[in-house]
């Protein structure tokens, strides 16, 4: 079949655009510092350069003003002059003084004098509003690369979804891979269908969400993720799979939606992997490949098996026939 358009892709990315906000964008400036995190790199780092080169740009020549206005410039070779800043003579040297000061370096050849207010009030302007932007935009920088997404991409999730009979009842199952050997702390799954259906009153509802049971009363969606496991779920009466059948698959129309979840131990902050499962992706009467084995004094995660299936006899009718 042609791939149709998915709700979230294999990579975890959701297809879902905002649009026509209206008013309604100016809570996107509100919340200017999570606007800024959220952004692209590009777009992070175009905003970093510019409001820098802006700012010292806008500063030094707030120096030079106070130097031209005073009449600095002129007389900046005049030893029984006291200027505002000493050693100033144009623009570039205003602007070297400004970073001087900016960056706390303090070569000593330029300095204020007692003798500028105006010098010494801008200087504390200065302090300030640096100090302002650089809390702002290097926490903005670190809170970006610190953040979990990078940890997602070591998490794993076989390409297709299976069905098969397992302990005599027909459940549908996929696989989950840590590929790091640091663990994910309270590792919780969840899995969400994603099927278009009409209700009894005539509404339709284009991408009604169900919750699809993976073990919430045993407590089998809490993982501990240290090897490759399969995860269940059973094809039931309370399954919205319940009428599924091996020919019925081929005119159904849905998506899989599973999200993993955990706390990454080595920095301790949540990290949320996402992956999703068309109809086309779900293989009836398959079973994955042991990835397992048992050498000397440790156990060998194979990963080169991992999407692995093969065949097995499965029953082509669904659990209420």
């Amino acid at each position: 079949r042609r791939e149709r358009q998915r709700f979230v892709d294999k990579n975890g990315r959701c297809n879902v655009q905002h649009g026509n906000l209206g008013g309604e964008s100016s809570r996107y400036l509100s919340d200017l510092f999570t606007t800024l995190v959220d952004l692209k790199w590009r777009w992070n780092l175009l905003i970093f350069l510019l409001t820098y080169t802006v700012a010292w740009l806008v500063m030094a020549s707030m120096w030079w003003g106070i130097a031209y206005l005073r009449g600095d410039l002129h007389r900046a070779h005049d030893d029984t002059y006291s200027p505002c800043v000493a050693n100033v003579y144009n623009f570039p040297s205003a602007f070297l003084f400004f970073i001087e000061t900016e960056a706390t370096i303090g070569y000593g050849h330029r300095y204020i004098t007692e003798r500028c207010p105006e010098g010494i009030v801008l200087f504390l302007f200065q302090s300030l509003l640096g100090s302002i932007v650089d809390a702002f935009l290097i926490g903005c920088m670190f809170i970006k690369m610190s953040q979990p997404k990078k940890r997602a991409e070591t998490l794993m999730f076989s390409r297709a979804a299976v069905v098969s009979q397992r302990d005599g009842k027909l459940c549908l199952m996929f696989r989950v891979g840590n590929l790091r050997n640091s663990h994910m702390v309270s590792a919780q799954i969840r899995c969400k269908l994603i099927k278009s259906r009409q209700t009894p009153e005539g509404e339709f509802l284009p991408l009604d969400q169900c919750e699809l049971d993976v073990g919430f009363g045993t407590g089998a969606d809490q993982l501990f993720l240290v090897s490759p496991l399969t995860i269940c779920h059973e094809i039931n009466s309370k399954s919205p799979f319940f009428c599924l059948s091996q020919r019925s698959l081929r005119s159904e129309q849905f998506e899989i939606v599973v999200i993993l979840e955990g706390i990454v131990e080595t920095t301790g902050m949540t990290c949320q992997a996402r992956t999703s499962y068309t109809e086309d992706e779900v293989l009836w009467g398959h079973r994955f490949l042991p990835v397992m084995s048992l050498e000397d004094g440790f156990f060998r995660v194979d990963y080169s098996q991992f999407h692995a299936t093969f065949e097995v006899p499965t029953p082509p009718y669904s659990v209420k026939e």
